[in-house]
């Protein structure tokens, strides 16, 4: 077991994750918490991360098919070069991953990327280690060369591929869906109500009784609609029983399959593509800290972690405070580290008169999805409205945010305290 080589008087605010709530809370803490503390330079964040680079996730639909799709520096993003603008010993990088956490002991174990294995004790720690996709095409379920050489298998099939079958109506697989039937197939015309004898048959697999089950039946229906324009067909209200062979679609990217619905019917597959569901990356936590869907159990409305002990905090995919989006991840970030400042403050001596009372979270709850069909099109609802194609594309369509992260991961949009 390697020793960590800070001094044993350094406070340790340790955040799990390197992604939007982890790289955001690092940022957020060093600009506004970590300055107003007393002795400021005995505290240092350290950031945990299985990559070293952060990436757009919601990207990966488009992204999957060709690296041409996105400029690349955009796409992936050294976390490491991200946080050279703060103080060199407020602030250390480790590539690995948790392994385990005693949150009795306060001790987290990390796998390092060299082999080797480590134990930090901390002050606070921050989880936000997220969730893992059933497909490695989705999102840095190990690291990111693990998911370009996903990518790279996927790619070398696809020009093969006469069918292809994807499990899951949500925006992930409607999006991917989108995605390869405009580029295989191309789109329908102006008066055509969908595509025929399409090149390629792409087939959405759902449980529910629509797609994109969180927007309204309505909105759906648009985007089957969408969907049948570029060749795409969707099959709903039945489950998927099994695919053969075992792996198909999680551990071998690129193979032929052949998909048994409930109902008995048969699905063969040049690809297949599991879209559905993700698996918090909790495997490192207690139990007794966990819901019953593995997420961590958090406070909702100040994202602490309550039965694991003083400033243990959760935040995104992997907590329980709200439901996995982007949009909850960014209005988190601030109610959570004026909560973790708050902590830390109180604990250095402060009086709870002079730093306030909590800050509280509420989850805006209101139907709130973008879901892009394709390079031009797309359907959703904003703020409980719905909006139209245009302006889907306009915001998320042309690059499924990338225009938006620069600003996140390099931290200019927490320049504020807000």
């Amino acid at each position: 077991m390697a020793e960590n080589t800070l001094p044993a008087s350094q406070r340790r605010i340790v955040i799990l994750g390197g992604s939007y709530g982890g790289v955001s809370t690092a940022h957020y803490l060093l600009k506004h918490a970590v300055p107003h503390l007393p002795n400021k330079d005995s505290y240092q964040v350290i950031l945990v991360s299985p990559s070293k680079q952060a990436m757009c996730r919601p990207a990966c639909p488009r992204a999957l098919i060709s690296d041409e799709m996105f400029a690349q520096d955009k796409l992936f993003v050294s976390i490491q070069k991200a946080f050279e603008q703060y103080p060199k010993d407020s602030f250390s990088f480790i590539h690995g991953t948790a392994t385990e956490l005693d949150h009795n002991n306060r001790t987290v174990s990390i796998s390092l990327s060299t082999g080797n294995s480590e134990k930090l004790d901390f002050y606070a720690l921050v989880i936000a280690t997220g969730a893992s996709t059933p497909s490695p095409l989705f999102s840095l379920n190990r690291d990111e060369n693990f998911l370009r050489e996903s990518w790279t298998a996927f790619r070398k099939a696809l020009p093969n591929a006469k069918s292809i079958v994807i499990g899951g109506g949500g925006p992930a697989g409607v999006e991917t869906a989108g995605e390869l039937g405009e580029f295989l197939n191309g789109r329908a015309g102006w008066f055509s109500s969908k595509l025929e004898n399409p090149k390629v048959s792409i087939t959405v697999v759902t449980a529910a009784s629509q797609i994109l089950p969180l927007l309204r039946p309505s909105i759906a229906h648009k985007a089957e609609t969408l969907l049948g324009k570029v060749g795409v067909t969707v099959i709903k209200n039945v489950r998927i029983k099994n695919v053969l062979p075992d792996g198909a679609g999680t551990d071998i990217v690129a193979t032929k399959a052949t998909v048994t619905l409930k109902d008995g019917k048969t699905l063969d597959a040049d690809l297949y593509i599991p879209a559905m569901g993700m698996k918090p990356n909790t495997s490192f936590v207690s139990e007794t800290l966990l819901t019953s869907d593995g997420r961590v159990e958090t406070n909702p409305t100040t994202f602490r972690v309550d039965k694991a002990g003083l400033r243990i905090y959760a935040v995104g995919d992997v907590a329980s405070a709200a439901r996995p989006a982007v949009h909850n991840i960014l209005g988190a970030i601030p109610v959570l580290c004026t909560n973790i400042k708050r902590d830390l403050l109180l604990d250095s001596g402060k009086q709870k008169s002079s730093v306030g009372e909590d800050r509280e979270f509420k989850e805006d709850t209101r139907e709130m999805q973008l879901v892009p069909i394709g390079k031009s099109k797309g359907v959703g609802a904003g703020m409980g409205y719905q909006v139209p194609s245009f302006f889907v594309w306009l915001i998320k369509g042309r690059d499924y945010w990338l225009w938006s992260v620069g600003n996140l991961w390099s931290g200019k949009q927490w320049a504020k305290e807000s």
